[in-house]
């Protein structure tokens, strides 16, 4: 190409360009994210904020967390004012080079205004070529080279047009491209350690980098568990399909993110061979002599005792055991969601029948159990008013000494002010107002359920074999709104019989109760469930009625999985069919009142199938935003949990007759103030009367869990018509349209014929 020349440019004008460039892109994002930011302290916040020992130890133990991280934000801090100061640098020297290379005035060269005579220009030049010519002592060459060139442009005809018309004397340059590259790249001596530097960069390093962080993400799920873990939990939870809550604990305890060999965050001491064979004997019923792998292996004995001694609240060793307590407390509520899920998952696998073991309510529901135990550090047979500060076993007694004892939180938030500062005469005043403190900020959900059938064109009616949509309106209120409230209705509660806690809590034990797993699934046994009494004679029989109850419940849910994703198009379907339909009235072109009447009618009936249509979507919409929410809401008051904690929940369907779950749990992650959640399941086959219940668990807190009884009364589905006056066609209307189909829409030969004759 003509008059252009490419070469390589280190220290001229590209150069600096690529830089700047390079160097914005960079800097600016890197500035917005990785500013550090202070967040500013409320003083009025941390006088809202329990003032408790235990949590004032948490505030102190979250702050340093992180031992550098002042340093680490100082860091940052130095490199992006680099950066901005270097930005600034480069700026100034390209809009210097772009001053002298495309700015040239030889009126301001020369120091003369514009319109000058001949005669004042040249005395100008004379005098700063004196100052600037290169054999004197003052002389710059580069500057008396562009004076010469001002002082042509302004003299000579021939540089004066040139300049007047490319902004040169010279006349038009030759384009110059500037590669940004030091020119040492392409000699030849260099071209050994430049391909070695590429073959390191692109063969040895990048595959090395890419390569580890694919093996370290493929280890864990979505959830940060590892794979490994998961398959474990899938093992057990299969081969025990009602486990008992203590058998859970041992499970988590065995997870494998608190091995060594799997975890490398996870601190191994010597101190840990005194430390923990102490530590077991003073946990009865721990179970450590289980020949069960990994149940028996070293780091599952040890993660299992230090969460008894947290259920416990035992006092650790805070140099060495409590700060293992931390570390596995920390990672308990994403082990315990996992189980959950994996046991929905065998759930659903025992429903489409590919495993032979249905896995009952009860282990689910263990398992949802645990996440408040561990978040509390509590047992599950342990009072509930002991999550506020400064209650004590000691302090239990003021409680049901009353006239009207009280039993859990609510009782205790709707007692006069009078009444509950007598309950609590041993506290100072100003741990009282803590406990009040933390009770206030305690939540109050109102819960609701809403069923309908949103396919059918009476939502109200449920039929056999329809998909239920059971819509569950969550309001979160603040338990202050219940002081002094004795008229308030108390919440129904999921009430449980749990004689083994009884036990324990009367023994005094520290652990868990000592009954095998046997006994523990009979006293367990749940209060809703009838009770053998004289008319149950043939325990075979009521087995095989129980069976029947659970394969109707299974076979109900089954088809829920694969008839909820069909509803769209079915719907869609059956509008677009009727608006055929329609067309096809219209276009017959009946003149009666009656067909007139009648198309109306069939015109209302289908913008009411739109307006359903649009509600449907709107619902399902609304479904699929729920998928990316987040996982903020209210704090929770958990002193002995090492991490800042929000209030999460499990909202699901069950049958208790048949200990069988119908959904699958969902879990409400961000309720601020007011949530729906849409449950769906399919309605059995047979037609009656069926109960089925709606239940909602805290994570976080005991006592707020809840429960509504959900009663459907279920039809005998319609029959499929086979008939309908719009498919009756006549014969003359068969015939016409039979001549009106054989008629081609092409002109032949023979109708042109006739045209003409015409």
């Amino acid at each position: 190409m003509g008059g252009q020349k490419f070469q390589y440019d280190e220290s001229g004008g590209t150069f600096f360009y690529f830089i700047l460039s390079f160097l914005a892109l960079i800097l600016i994002p890197a500035t917005f994210y990785f500013w550090p930011r202070k967040k500013k302290e409320d003083p009025e916040r941390f006088k809202a904020e329990c003032q408790c020992e235990p949590c004032n130890k948490k505030r102190i133990l979250i702050s340093h967390s992180d031992p550098y991280k002042g340093f680490k934000a100082f860091l940052i801090k130095v490199l992006i004012i680099g950066g901005w100061a270097l930005l600034a640098f480069l700026t100034y020297k390209v809009s210097q080079f772009d001053y002298e290379m495309s700015n040239f005035d030889p009126y301001e060269i020369l120091g003369v205004p514009p319109g000058t005579s001949e005669k004042d220009i040249k005395k100008a030049y004379r005098t700063l070529s004196v100052i600037l010519h290169p054999d004197k002592e003052t002389g710059d060459e580069k500057a008396f080279m562009k004076l010469t060139k001002a002082y042509q442009a302004l003299t000579d005809n021939e540089a004066r047009k040139n300049w007047e018309k490319y902004g040169n004397p010279d006349g038009p340059g030759a384009t110059s491209f500037g590669i940004a590259l030091p020119s040492w790249i392409v000699e030849k001596e260099n071209s050994v350690w430049v391909l070695g530097l590429y073959a390191l960069v692109f063969m040895v390093a990048l595959p090395t980098v890419v390569g580890t962080w694919w093996y370290r993400s493929i280890r864990y799920s979505g959830d940060k568990v590892l794979l490994d873990t998961t398959q474990m939990y899938f093992y057990f939870f299969h081969k025990t399909p009602h486990m008992a809550l203590k058998r859970v604990v041992m499970i988590l305890a065995a997870s494998l993110e608190f091995d060594k060999r799997h975890n490398t965050q996870v601190v191994e001491r010597q101190s840990d061979n005194e430390e923990v064979p102490m530590l077991i004997k003073q946990l009865p019923n721990l179970n450590e002599k289980c020949k069960e792998l990994p149940l028996c292996r070293m780091y599952s004995i040890k993660a299992r005792s230090i969460l008894h001694a947290h259920l416990s609240r035992m006092v650790l060793n805070p140099h060495t055991l409590d700060k293992d307590r931390q570390f596995i407390v920390k990672k308990c509520p994403y082990l315990i969601q996992e189980m959950v899920s994996c046991v929905n998952q065998l759930i659903m696998l025992a429903y489409a029948r590919r495993i032979s073991k249905l896995p009952t309510i009860e282990t689910i529901e263990n398992c949802m159990k645990l996440s408040p135990m561990i978040i509390q550090g509590l047992w599950e047979f342990k009072n509930p008013l002991l999550q506020l500060p400064h209650v004590t076993e000691e302090h239990l007694k003021y409680f049901t000494s009353k006239k009207r004892p009280v039993r859990n939180l609510q009782q205790f938030a709707q007692l006069p002010a009078d009444e509950s500062r007598g309950v609590l005469r041993s506290l100072s005043d100003y741990d009282y107002e803590n406990v009040m403190k933390v009770l206030g900020k305690m939540p109050l959900i109102d819960f609701s359920v809403k069923c309908e059938v949103v396919d059918d064109e009476n939502s109200n009616v449920v039929t056999a074999g329809a998909i239920v949509t059971v819509t569950v309106e969550l309001v979160r209120r603040s338990m202050s709104e219940l002081f002094g409230d004795t008229t308030a209705k108390e919440k129904q509660s999921i009430t449980e019989e749990n004689d083994e806690g009884a036990e324990g809590e009367e023994n005094g034990g520290e652990g868990a109760p000592a009954k095998d797993e046997k006994e523990e699934a009979k006293a367990k046994k749940p209060a809703w469930q009838p009770k053998a009494g004289k008319g149950h004679k043939s325990k075979s029989k009521g087995a095989a009625n129980k069976n029947k109850q659970r394969q109707a419940a299974a076979a109900a849910a089954a088809q829920a999985q694969t008839q909820v994703t069909k509803v769209d198009k079915v719907r869609k379907n059956k509008i677009n069919e009727k608006v055929r339909k329609d067309d096809s009235d219209a276009d017959s072109g009946a003149e009666s009142d009656n067909d007139i009447s009648s198309d109306e009618g069939k015109k209302s009936s289908v913008e009411d199938d739109d307006v359903e249509w649009e509600k449907f979507q709107q619902k399902i919409n609304k479904r699929e935003k729920l998928e990316g929410k987040s996982k903020v809401s209210h704090p929770v008051h958990c002193p002995l949990f090492p991490e800042e904690k929000y209030e999460y929940w499990w909202t699901y369907i069950c049958d208790r007759k048949s200990r069988t779950l119908l959904t699958a749990p969902y879990h409400v992650t961000n309720l601020v103030h007011r949530e729906e959640v849409a449950l769906k399941f399919t309605a059995p086959k047979w037609p009656g009367v069926y109960v089925f219940t709606v239940c909602l668990r805290s994570d976080s807190y005991f006592g707020m869990d809840q429960q509504v009884d959900l009663k459907l009364d279920v039809k005998e589905a319609a029959a499929i018509p086979t008939e309908h006056p719009q498919w009756d066609i006549s014969d003359s209307e068969s015939e016409a349209n039979e001549q009106q189909a054989n008629e081609s829409e092409f002109t032949t030969d023979s109708s042109d014929a006739e045209n003409d004759d015409d």
